[in-house]
């Protein structure tokens, strides 16, 4: 997003006119030691043979006008040709801009440096490139403007800024500890157990704010592939870890439910009718239109677990954030940008992200948020609001907990304590041994999944394929593994069979039918163990799934009805005859009726005309 930081000048005239003469003078003194330099030897000798040259003019309106002189014809390309490498880059990004704007802190997070001369010294030092870039303000000292009149000369023979590519690797760097977590399969898993979970009802999340709680995000990460990021939930885990909490197995509901999978009912996620289709759709689809929703969702602002800074929930603070939906689009982009399948250091990253202006603002008014105090703990103050603060802490949460969860990238990251410490400066800052859980991320690999979310590409083809584990079945109903099962593997197998020692499992027929009343298609499994035994599948095998499949079709639910009891049986069978309310009831013992819930209200009116009364439910 780039910053209008000064009004546009439109002429040169306009231009050298808000300049001072103390400035003007040094300007022309260096143009003519250029063309002095310039000039061939005939001139020279023509020079010392009595001319002498001419004085230099003491008006400013003399000044200006030689001045402008110098900026036409060939003069000004003389003038270009006499700019240094970093002098020419300084004028080659000013006029990469609609208003010729010289930006000086992108330009020195793209290149490092400043040209000489435009460090925001009180009384500047007259260089070459004064004759380009100017103040926009009488007296001003710092140059950030080429005239609109100037740079239509100059696009004619200056090339545009050249591009910036976001820096990668084929590696991680050596010599730093950090964990890898390679997505890509484990997002794929992790969706089918999370859905799994969902569908036995055991993930409550706040009736108010849909997050899950510490019980539910417990379950998940004990059935996430290699379970959460940190062993937070662990019994002997350090209270350090502990302290770091969840993250993956935190994100998974909120995405669930922003991709309507999965909705409240009561104080429990169910499973929606898009969640059980995506029981059985490719995992690659789901988690793309997972990501998609999750884009435009309104259901999280990810700023919010950086609870270290207050202030984003209430009054003002609240008032004054942006839409998240704009901060992930940019996020997205620059991760589209991203080379597949090399790592990017994510500090790296961030400061690409501002050179491609490619960069966002999460609050409006900085002062509205804090450390500790509202007052004293502003991040209002300098230094306290820069982009590794605030926006780059907004991209760690998003990448970590969101991207890398449903496995678009892969990631490589530390514990958070001490992995950065830009913020530490800030008052409010002594307890906080990090600013947020996710300041370990340290870099991050776009892989197929990612680039097939993000558009990339038009098909998915996995980074590396999933292996199949060898299972042998037998008559007895008992598979037998041969090596050990993938998380996805194990997941399939537990939905029909139960484990009853290392790598041997036996079909069970009650979960069998479970698993098809809730959806499951039984052919579906019959291919996952057809591909992963290279004997036929033995009769029996064949035949319980085949008889699982018909019998938990067998029975229908057509409604819910009251079991009513009569006094006796003479009323009951009066009123399955009766004219009124025969067709309201059905016979369900001697004394006992069967009357549909819905027919209820009709039923009461029709039995009171026979003289006969219900106590209400």
């Amino acid at each position: 997003m780039a910053r209008t930081l000064s009004s546009p000048l439109t002429t040169v005239t306009e231009a050298l006119g808000l300049a001072g003469a103390d400035l003007l003078r040094p300007m022309l003194a260096l143009a003519a030691k250029a063309q002095r330099a310039a000039v061939d030897a005939a001139r020279r000798r023509h020079d010392h043979d009595g001319k002498r040259a001419a004085a230099p003019p003491r008006r400013k309106a003399d000044l200006i006008a030689e001045i402008e002189g110098l900026l036409r014809g060939d003069s000004l390309r003389g003038l270009w040709d006499g700019l240094d490498e970093i002098q020419q880059l300084a004028v080659r990004e000013a006029l990469g801009t609609p208003d010729g704007v010289f930006d000086r802190h992108h330009f020195q997070l793209k290149y490092g440096r400043l040209p000489a001369g435009f460090g925001g010294a009180a009384t500047p030092s007259a260089t070459l490139l004064h004759f380009f870039i100017y103040a926009p303000r009488r007296g001003g000292v710092d140059p950030t403007i080429v005239p609109l009149e100037l740079a239509g000369r100059l696009r004619d023979f200056v090339p545009p800024p050249p591009d910036v590519e976001v820096p990668a690797a084929e590696e991680l760097p050596e010599g730093v500890p950090l964990t890898r977590r390679d997505m890509e399969q484990a997002a794929q898993h992790d969706l089918l157990a999370v859905l799994r979970l969902v569908e036995t009802g055991r993930i409550a999340v706040s009736t108010s704010t849909r997050r899950p709680g510490a019980a539910a995000c417990q379950r998940l990460a004990e059935v996430l592939a290699d379970g959460d990021y940190f062993d937070w939930w662990a019994s002997r885990a350090p209270q350090r870890v502990r302290e770091i909490g969840p993250i993956r197995a935190f994100a998974w509901p909120c995405l669930v439910q922003a991709a309507r999978l999965a909705e409240l009912r009561g104080s429990k996620l169910a499973l929606t009718k898009s969640g059980r289709a995506a029981l059985h759709a490719p995992a690659a689809e789901t988690l793309r239109a997972i990501w998609k929703r999750w884009l435009g969702s309104k259901l999280l602002d990810e700023f919010n677990r950086v609870d270290a800074i207050k202030g984003q929930t209430r009054g003002s603070g609240r008032r004054t954030m942006t839409a998240a939906a704009g901060r992930r689009s940019a996020v997205a982009d620059a991760l589209s940008q991203c080379p597949v399948g090399r790592w990017v250091r994510f500090d790296d990253f961030g400061q690409w992200m501002q050179v491609a202006r490619l960069d966002f603002v999460v609050n409006r008014n900085p002062w509205n948020l804090y450390l500790a105090d509202p007052g004293y703990g502003s991040l209002g103050y300098d230094g306290s609001h820069d982009w590794p603060i605030v926006e780059g802490r907004y991209a760690l949460c998003l990448l970590f907990e969101y991207a890398a969860t449903l496995g678009l990238i892969d990631v490589a990251y530390t514990e958070p304590h001490g992995a950065r410490e830009n913020y530490t400066h800030m008052w409010g800052s002594d307890d906080l041994l990090y600013l947020s859980r996710y300041d370990g991320l340290h870099s991050f690999r776009l892989n197929a999944l990612g680039a097939y979310c993000l558009g990339i590409a038009d098909a998915y083809a996995a980074s590396t394929p999933a292996s199949r584990a060898a299972l042998t079945l037998y008559p007895d109903l008992s598979i037998h593994a041969e090596a050990p099962l993938s998380p996805g593997e194990r997941t399939m197998l537990e939905t029909y069979a139960a484990e009853e020692a290392d790598g041997v499992w036996r079909l069970d027929r009650d979960r069998a039918l479970a698993a098809i009343e809730d959806g499951h298609d039984p052919d579906e499994f019959r291919k996952f163990l057809a591909v992963r035994d290279y004997q036929p599948l033995p009769e029996t095998v064949d035949g319980l799934l085949l008889s699982a499949k018909r019998g938990a079709r067998a029975l229908r639910i057509r409604g819910t009805a009251l079991l009513i009891d009569c006094a006796d049986a003479e009323i009951a069978t009066r009123l399955t005859t009766g004219k009124r309310t025969a067709r309201l009831c059905r016979r369900a013992g001697e004394r006992l009726l069967a009357v549909p819930t819905a027919s209820e209200a009709a039923f009461r009116k029709a039995a009171r005309t026979m003289g006969y009364g219900m106590p209400p439910r």
